[in-house]
């Protein structure tokens, strides 16, 4: 099989536990037939076997497929056989492996549930993906599964530590909002950008104050950037302010790795004449530049608008009922692997309709394959 984009090189060290009698198809085979579907808009392991064997002719310009297109229950067995964590590896590495492609300083951290893949007979609740998203590339980086027993905050550790995030800033929610997570990204060479919310009350508290003793500024030295969107019939305004300084003098407690700055950003929406304010705390280790921040507290959202958006709406990831031992994380890894080949040659197209025209057409298919 041709090596596309570098998938082979890095996948094809995954395990085979399948019985020799049961591996009438080959792993590698079977990987790429399910990627080539989930790229032309496959969901589910019965749409893997009716993609195959409506491309079947152009499949065997690249397989020799002895057996024919593997069946369903085929691609079921070997998605759930598969250990998620070599899986989830290779596609760390993979993802890695474009870092010029995926350059850009910012790095977002968020979490997302795969909704329906609880098993309520076993008793398997649904899976929970921390993953990270370089955000001026548009390109998954990696992600790791939380454990059922625990929660995000064990689970942001393990990512950072698989990633190369030296000389990027680190973007992440409240829940990564803690000294520990803090004095990682630091010791692997990153900044951070952090919210600061009630979980984190003392932190919350001494921020919002230290902003409401300010006042109007003046006595204060600190940075401000504004921006004001009209679009679609939606303004949207936000503000920055950032003080830079000693964590003594800022009322925080310094055992706040490198933190520099603080920072408080006011955001008001208003659509279809109603008006809604939000306002939200950071702490941070870049230097005071207030447009800095703003630009990189937004960049945040990325991951949630240009990939859980994607996976829930273009490739229905919510709704997949894939949840037999390993399945449902193996498939959301692929899922991450099609975004990032598409998000590497689609242009000004978007997911959805990169993917229709790779269902349409095997040379867009092939384009997007080659793009890495």
């Amino acid at each position: 099989m041709k090596d596309f984009a570098g998938f082979s090189e890095h996948f094809c060290i995954i395990d085979d536990d399948r019985t020799e009698r049961g591996k009438k198809h080959i792993l590698m085979d079977i990987l790429f037939i399910a990627l080539c579907a989930m790229l032309s808009g496959a969901e589910n392991f019965p749409d893997m076997e009716r993609f195959g064997n409506l491309r079947i002719e152009w499949i065997h310009k690249y397989l020799e497929l002895p057996y024919g297109i593997p069946s369903h229950d085929t691609f079921r067995r070997v998605f759930s056989a598969i250990d998620s964590n070599a899986f989830i590896d290779c596609f760390i590495k993979w993802a890695a492996s474009l870092r010029e492609l995926s350059g850009g300083s910012v790095i977002a951290i968020d979490g997302k549930s795969v909704r329906k893949s609880f098993d309520t007979w076993s008793g398997k609740s649904a899976i929970h993906v921390v993953g990270a998203w370089a955000t001026e590339a548009g390109l998954a980086l990696g992600h790791v599964v939380v454990d059922s027993k625990s929660n995000e905050i064990t689970a942001i550790p393990e990512l950072i530590e698989k990633l190369c995030i030296k000389g990027r800033t680190v973007t992440m929610d409240a829940m990564g909002c803690q000294k520990d997570i803090v004095k990682q990204i630091i010791d692997k060479g990153g900044d951070y950008l952090l919210c600061a919310k009630a979980n984190q009350a003392g932190l919350y508290e001494s921020i919002s104050e230290f902003f409401e003793d300010c006042g109007d500024f003046k006595d204060v030295g600190h940075t401000y950037f504004e921006t004001l969107e009209k679009e679609h019939g939606r303004i949207e305004e936000r503000k920055c302010w950032a003080v830079e300084g000693e964590a003594k003098w800022l009322g925080l407690d310094k055992s706040w790795k490198n933190i520099k700055t603080i920072a408080k950003i006011e955001r008001k929406r208003t659509i279809r004449g109603k008006t809604s304010a939000e306002t939200s705390y950071y702490i941070s280790s870049l230097p005071g530049d207030a447009k800095r921040i703003a630009l990189s507290g937004r960049s945040h959202w990325g991951i949630e608008n240009s990939q859980h958006w994607v996976l829930d709406v273009t490739m229905n990831e919510d709704m997949s009922r894939a949840r037999k031992d390993n399945a449902a994380v193996n498939l959301a890894t692929l899922r991450r692997v099609a975004i990032n080949m598409i998000n590497l040659v689609k242009g000004k197209w978007s997911i959805r309709g990169s993917m229709k025209a790779a269902g349409w057409d095997t040379s867009f298919l092939e384009r997007i394959l080659a793009g890495a």
